[in-house]
């Protein structure tokens, strides 16, 4: 539904009291960790749009069981057409890929995989850009492969475009906007995003859904579930996240993105966190106070260096491990403290301000966690800093990646978990595969999965390892987890200690579990991303040796 307007959206915006005329600082910094020179005022109560949300997201929980349910025959038509490519993909890799074995058929098949994904339009796509910024999750020539669909995403026409802006907004383009460029800036698998003027002189970016997509979206969401089970055990890229549990990953993430009031709450939601949290690192851009339907958002523009352009930003003089700081301290502090957090950083999704602050963009992804399962989040931050095993699988329990009644001590043996860590460079590249396998066997045979909001957190923070690698690669990483984890404990120790239930003079940061995760001795008194870099180029370059042999 449009937002209902008096008079043309043009006169409606000029007369509004949410515009910014104040000199001193804007008032909505109150409510949000914005920037500071407003194209108007945030004032949450006042938008409108704001109150069909909680019956948005009603109905997307309500629908989303059915969606992913198996169905005796899916729709019929899209299931041909997916058969189609995902079968030839597979048929391909089965006749030919598969005999070069190891690395070069997982090559193969992924490649073959991601041509299906291209073909098969905006939803195979968007699932596989997920699995792109999943490094370390997915088997890593999936993750390369993928990476390729990230800039393929032809744009709609901009007759196309125009269609959608004036049936949501109930106004032709030119009486809300001055100007609205033609040409996208940006172009994803759901929506594209396009730079305008506003009739009352704002900069804007709009971001605007995909024609039918919503349709489209529902439909391969029934394929992929009457689909996933016949791939389990069948593909060498299942790992933990099965086929079944990806789709059902999958359709949480992207239901949410299929409503734009949805992003702009959780825009709002994110920013008042920060400012909450006194966490003014990030800035959010604000969505218009009118301009938000379900295909529309009209938004803030802000600009700023590309994440990784680290020339530039070193030329203005912007300290770029102070911005990994930020990065993973803001992203962390929503998480643990509140229970939410942005689900999909990447370099296309934040870039640099000119001061130095971190601009968010793009919150069609965002993790919420209620209350039990923030708590359990934050149970599982503590004993890894404390080097508290068990109490790290009883936290992945209550996060719901193993089953209620999953014998905690059993699954440490069989993990090996309470013997001490192995250096992976001391060993064969036969040796890894085998103790990789023998791990995913173990959790699949408890009945491990990958919670929704534990995947986000994960894929994160795989994000900032390479972000660091960029910024910041001669960073301390055993100091900085150390300086991080003063920040937490002196600014949130008295609440964090009363949540899950500790005294906080028992509190000892252990990097010994840390050091352990990255297979160094426990003696080790540094290490810097450009070391941590080697290591990971010794492990990588066995495995080419063995896929060669």
């Amino acid at each position: 539904s449009a937002p209902t307007l008096p008079g043309t959206m043009a006169h409606d915006a000029a007369t509004t009291d949410t515009r910014a005329t104040t000199d001193g600082p804007p008032a909505d910094l109150e409510v949000g960790s914005f920037s500071d020179h407003p194209p108007w005022i945030v004032d949450p109560a006042e938008m409108r749009w704001r109150r069909a949300v909680p019956a948005v997201r009603w109905v997307q929980r309500r629908e989303l069981p059915e969606l992913v349910r198996p169905r005796k025959l899916p729709p019929v038509r899209r299931l041909a057409r997916v058969a189609r490519h995902i079968g030839g993909a597979l048929v391909g890799w089965y006749v030919s890929g598969r005999r070069a074995g190891g690395s070069a058929s997982k090559r193969d098949l992924s490649r073959r995989l991601r041509i299906a994904a291209e073909r098969l339009g905006p939803t195979y796509i968007k699932l596989g850009q997920i699995i792109s910024s999943g490094e370390g999750l997915f088997p890593e020539e999936l993750v390369s492969e993928f990476q390729k669909l990230r800039d393929r995403v032809p744009p709609e026409s901009f007759g196309d475009v125009r269609a959608v802006v004036e049936s949501d907004l109930g106004s032709t383009l030119e009486a809300v906007f001055e100007r609205f460029d033609p040409e996208p800036v940006a172009a994803a698998s759901i929506a594209q995003v396009h730079r305008a003027r506003l009739r009352t002189g704002e900069d804007v970016v709009v971001k605007v859904q995909r024609p039918g997509i919503d349709r489209l979206v529902h439909d391969d969401l029934r394929v992929m579930a009457w689909l996933a089970p016949f791939l389990v055990g069948r593909i060498p890229v299942a790992a933990l996240a099965n086929p079944p549990a990806l789709v059902e990953l999958f359709a949480e993430t992207i239901t949410e993105e299929l409503d734009f009031r949805l992003e702009a709450e959780n825009m709002l939601d994110i920013a008042r966190c920060f400012a909450e949290l006194d966490q003014r690192g990030y800035v959010i851009p604000r969505p218009h106070p009118e301009l938000v339907t379900p295909r529309v958002l009209v938004m803030e523009r802000l600009d700023g260096f590309a994440f990784y352009d680290v020339e530039r930003m070193k030329e203005a003089g912007v300290d770029t491990e102070a911005v990994i700081r930020t990065g993973m301290i803001g992203f962390m502090e929503g998480a643990m403290i509140h229970g939410i957090f942005h689900g999909d950083l990447h370099g296309g999704n934040l870039f640099v301000m000119a001061d130095g602050r971190v601009a968010l963009l793009d919150f069609g992804i965002t993790g919420r966690m209620d209350e039990p399962r923030r708590l359990a989040f934050l149970r599982l931050q503590v004993a890894a800093s404390m080097n508290d095993i068990r109490g790290q699988m009883a936290a992945l329990r209550d996060l719901g990646a193993l089953p209620a009644d999953t014998d905690l001590d059993a699954v440490i043996r069989d993990l090996g978990l309470d013997r001490p860590p192995v250096d992976p460079t001391t060993m064969t590249a036969d040796e890894m595969v085998h103790e990789i396998q023998r791990a995913v066997k173990s959790l699949l045979a408890y009945g491990a999965r990958l919670p929704k909001e534990l995947m986000l957190f994960v894929k994160n923070m795989v994000f900032l390892d390479g972000a660091i690698a960029s910024l910041a690669p001669d960073l301390d990483l055993f100091a900085e987890i150390a300086h991080i984890s003063a920040y937490f404990a002196q600014t949130h120790g008295e609440r964090i200690a009363a949540d899950i239930g500790i005294d906080p003079r028992t509190y000892e940061l252990d990097l010994s579990g840390v050091k352990g995760s990255f297979g160094v001795d426990p003696a080790t008194e540094s290490l810097t991303y450009r070391d941590l870099q080697k290591r990971r180029e010794v492990i990588r370059s066995r495995f080419r040796e063995r896929a060669i042999d």
